[in-house]
């Protein structure tokens, strides 16, 4: 079985002043939300999909996956106050319906709504081959590495460097066992599950992202998200 867990749980709080997180945003009559989750939905590869969301907007997710006719969504879990306790709640909803341990856990964030079908079936095809993968993208300019904020303590080789992304893909097995692992720990610097699976000594293969696959954070990604479907996806994808 191969489930989808889309992270809905954040507050949003660089999109500025908004009534309601940005993952609930109305994009061209559909919240944010659901542009992504439809792309899951579509994906025959994709057999369910679990909701971590806001524990106060859970009713208004299940009335809205009934709405636009979601029919692979399978669970509604409340999220945390960090990433890494709504993706743990998310893994027990995952749980819930099911899921074994060979069994794959595509895990994306809600506001990557341009995430492309080969995307998708890229992270199912090489995580059933090795258990564990991340979806980059090269970086195209020159990181800089301060440690101060204030001067340059290193430049390192661009073509070493990736820029990360969504989805994060593992065999249930493998994630269940790097969450247990830091259960009820305050772990600093852990800004998603790659670096947690790598924490066990797990070796996290790549997959080749987009650069459309980009996470809508300020107020302009949400311009150029609307600017990309108002002339199509199927042309930019």
């Amino acid at each position: 079985m191969n489930v989808a867990l889309i992270l809905a749980a954040g507050t949003g709080s660089r999109m500025g002043n908004t009534d309601k997180p940005k993952q609930f945003l109305p994009i061209y009559g559909k919240p944010l939300m659901v542009h992504t989750i439809e792309a899951f939905e579509i994906n025959d590869e994709v057999d369910a999909i679990v909701i971590s969301t806001n524990e106060e907007y859970i009713d208004d997710v299940k009335v809205m996956c009934k709405q636009y006719d979601l029919s692979k969504v399978k669970a509604v879990v409340a999220g945390g106050a960090s990433r890494q306790i709504s993706v743990c709640n998310g893994l027990q909803g995952v749980k819930s319906i099911g899921a074994k341990d060979d069994d794959i856990v595509i895990i994306h964030d809600s506001a990557r709504p341009l995430i492309s079908q080969k995307i998708i079936s890229e992270n199912i095809k090489v995580c059933k081959q090795f258990g564990a993968v991340d979806t980059v993208i090269k970086a195209s300019d020159t990181i800089v590495h301060s440690q101060d904020n204030q001067t340059i303590k290193d430049i390192p080789p661009r073509s070493e460097l990736y820029q990360g992304q969504t989805p994060q893909t593992f065999k249930m097995s493998v994630i269940m066992k790097a969450h247990d692992a830091v259960k009820g720990k305050d772990i600093p610097n852990v800004t998603d599950d790659t670096k947690l699976v790598l924490m066990q000594g797990i070796d996290v293969h790549l997959v080749e992202g987009d650069k459309l696959n980009f996470k809508i954070t300020t107020f302009d990604d949400l311009m150029m998200l609307k600017a990309l479907l108002k002339i199509g996806k199927t042309e930019v994808l």
